[in-house]
């Protein structure tokens, strides 16, 4: 059956996706009541594009990168069960605590290169 032409069973199943990337990121997230996937098809294939509260991104991120490198994972197995390549975006909200931030680090002392004319 062509991607394009989708009966009410295959529109169902092909959906699962959102339904798993839900299901697991409440799951591991504070705020689930945030959780927003968007679906959107093209000729690439399937891009879900999810929206968290900022203080979940390191919940979902984990320690570099391994639990969104294996939600992704797991996307592609619910994919390859509907002949659909599926790919994950996370957007970055504004005010997001991922990674060290600046304001929380100790001043650095510069008086004894201030001086200096290069």
């Amino acid at each position: 059956m062509p991607f394009g032409i989708c009966g009410p069973d295959r529109r169902e199943n092909m959906e699962n996706d959102v339904k798993f990337v839900e299901f697991v990121v409440k799951a591991i997230v504070d705020n689930p009541n945030d959780v927003k996937v968007d679906r959107k098809v093209d000729e690439m294939g399937v891009l879900l594009t999810l929206d968290l509260n900022p203080a979940d991104m390191g919940y979902v991120i984990g320690r570099q990168g391994r639990n969104a490198h294996a939600i992704r994972t797991l996307l592609r197995v619910v994919g390859a069960r509907n002949n659909a390549r599926v790919n994950m975006k996370i957007n970055e909200p504004e005010g997001s605590t991922r990674g060290p931030r600046r304001e929380n680090r100790e001043p650095v002392d510069t008086s004894a290169v201030d001086d200096l004319k290069i």
